[in-house]
């Protein structure tokens, strides 16, 4: 979700005053900078403590919670959240270069290359104030390839995942999870008719508008879905596991127990 993050991420720079001298105006710009720059390290540590913010990834079959968890996760550590289908939609509505030659593959009917999405990653992290301070990545990777390919791109950066949390849960409680899901589609906020509601029938928490059901959000799409989950995740997990970054939680749990393993495994409790 590329959504924004909360203001206390995000101070506000001042606004330098125009000096007649301009030698004095860049010096006093200059001090401005590193005033801005010293508050929003400073707000960050007093969010998230001097624990640096997480890199991590969320895996999950569709339904797991992870588009319930990585919004908690993005507003408590003022980390971005790039969802795979909310970057890839951005990126074509803003007709970036990406954007265009993803577009042109969907439109043929393939499926976007692993460094195309790669690279978008990277487009995030370099151009999105948001991925400062760190990011989650929510539906990618799906293959070690791309797991492969991710890590390549980050050591480029001089960084690495941190974590590799795995939502993890059986099959057939996703099903009665799925068929009562309801999605707020600017956003891509997630609600339950059961178990996670939203305070009024169909309409978003924070924006007031309309909630959805997704089309493919039925039994019979599902099966098919997960089948392809599980041939393509299993490898993944493995590859992060043997890196020593993944970590189980047991997403049949409420998501206020989730939240709490998830957070337990972030502040390095667990």
């Amino acid at each position: 979700m590329l959504g924004l993050l909360p203001a206390a991420c995000f101070p506000p720079t001042p606004r330098p005053p125009t000096p007649a001298n301009p030698p004095q105006l860049q010096t006093k710009i200059s001090e401005l900078e590193k005033q801005a720059d010293s508050a929003i390290s400073g707000a960050v540590k007093s969010i998230v403590g001097e624990k640096e913010a997480p890199k991590l990834i969320l895996i999950g079959p569709p339904g797991a919670g992870k588009g319930t968890q990585a919004p908690a996760i993005s507003e408590k550590y003022c980390v971005c959240h790039l969802a795979t289908g909310d970057m890839l939609r951005s990126q074509v509505q803003r007709q970036t270069e990406l954007g265009k030659a993803a577009k042109k593959i969907m439109d043929a009917g393939g499926l976007v290359s692993d460094d195309i999405m790669v690279n978008m990653i990277k487009s995030e992290l370099e151009n999105n104030k948001e991925c400062a301070n760190g990011f989650i990545l929510d539906g990618f990777p799906r293959t070690v390839p791309q797991a492969e390919k991710l890590d390549g791109m980050l050591t480029e950066k001089g960084k690495k995942i941190d974590h590799a949390i795995e939502l993890k849960i059986p099959d057939a409680l996703l099903i009665s999870r799925i068929t009562g899901r309801l999605v707020h589609p600017a956003s891509g906020r997630s609600y339950h008719r059961e178990f996670n509601p939203p305070k009024k029938p169909m309409t978003d928490d924070q924006t007031g508008e309309p909630l959805i059901q997704r089309s493919d959000d039925n039994a019979e799409t599902l099966q098919k879905r997960l089948k392809t989950y599980h041939q393509q995740t299993g490898p993944v997990v493995d590859y992060y596991r043997k890196t020593g970054v993944w970590a189980p939680v047991d997403a049949a749990q409420s998501p206020k127990l989730v939240w709490s393993s998830i957070s337990a495994i972030l502040e390095g409790k667990n």
